[in-house]
């Protein structure tokens, strides 16, 4: 009985007021922030990641693993790159910042509007300035609880997701828009807005001098990984995604949404699975195939290399997009 309620509910709830989910992943949950532990990891003067600790041995085994984050720290304060899901996950990371700091948390930015990155805003001090893309703020603010409830379907209820409460940011950044911070002594901090790339909600974090790049969801981590295109569009997150791929030195440190630290050669993995995907659904399109003969007939058996939520995301989400968007298009 507790199966069937949680498949309705994975149906009916709505993720950014338009995607729902057809069924359960192979695994839920997905990952378990009751038994998370984050890990500090130095990469350049003053700028940390934090990581998973389990992210440096399963990464590469298609484990998925949970949120990452960072922080930089300024002259005067510190700015903070997720808040995490749960305040266990929470004060995890504060604990972190304080082994390096005690200077002030000015900032926080989360990279998505999934309860991963944002769902511990309400933890922070009162006068820490919370960064957003605009069209997070927005879906937070209509629908947190059908959110909440949804990351409960994925993560399991007793985790402490149930005690997070709204709190919006103060800062909004629009669509294809972008937002410099100088924390001083070099670190200039510069929030991109180039969405969707995995969502409408995306905010890519990027410091030019220190070549440090948080990628937040649409990179989620490195192969076997493959992206999570889920909301409901394909081809604008296509060209997004080789965008921000194409802008990225060679020598760029890459701190992915879920997995361990990598390079601009370690995501190149995203990018070679959505112009495959791109190029052969568009013949299948070309040819008059339908959905579920182009389902039968993309498998891209070559891409499927061990990732647990391959299957689930490739045939429920990343190929049903590409196939309704390339349609489309080809009407046009």
């Amino acid at each position: 009985m507790k199966t069937i309620k949680l498949k309705i509910l994975l149906v009916c709830l709505l993720v950014s007021g338009a995607r729902a989910f057809a069924q359960l992943p192979p695994v839920v949950p997905i990952w378990d922030a009751n038994k998370v532990t984050l890990s500090l990891k130095k990469v350049a003067d003053d700028v940390y990641a934090i990581i998973p600790e389990t992210a440096s041995t399963e990464t590469t085994k298609g484990i998925p693993q949970a949120t990452t984050g960072g922080f930089i720290v300024g002259d005067k304060g510190v700015l903070l790159i997720e808040v995490m899901m749960t305040k266990r996950l929470f004060d995890q990371e504060i604990k972190l910042i304080r082994s390096v700091t005690d200077k002030p948390i000015l900032y926080a930015v989360n990279t998505s509007d999934h309860g991963d990155h944002c769902f511990s805003n309400y933890l922070l001090p009162s006068d820490t300035q919370i960064i957003q893309n605009e069209f997070a703020k927005e879906n937070l603010a209509k629908n947190y609880d059908g959110i909440k409830q949804f990351m409960v379907g994925l993560f399991g209820a007793g985790r402490g997701i149930e005690n997070s409460v709204y709190r919006p940011a103060n800062i909004v950044i629009p669509k294809n828009s972008n937002m410099k911070i100088d924390m001083g002594g070099g670190k200039v901090i510069e929030l991109l807005n180039i969405s969707p790339a995995q969502s409408q909600a995306d905010l890519f974090v990027w410091m030019p001098a220190q070549k440090v790049f948080w990628s937040g969801n649409p990179f989620i981590a490195e192969s076997p990984a493959i992206p999570w295109l889920f909301d409901g569009v394909f081809l604008e997150p296509a060209a997004n995604l080789r965008k921000v791929y194409d802008f990225l030195p060679e020598d760029a440190v890459v701190i992915p949404g879920h997995g361990r630290i990598t390079n601009k050669a370690g995501i190149k993995y995203t990018i070679d699975y959505v112009e495959e995907l791109k190029k052969e659904v568009k013949e299948a399109v070309t040819n008059g195939l339908t959905l579920e003969q182009t389902k039968s007939l993309v498998t891209m058996k070559e891409f499927d290399k061990g990732y647990v939520l391959f299957n689930w995301l490739h045939y429920n989400f990343n190929l049903p997009n590409a196939y309704k968007d390339i349609s489309a298009n080809s009407k046009n």
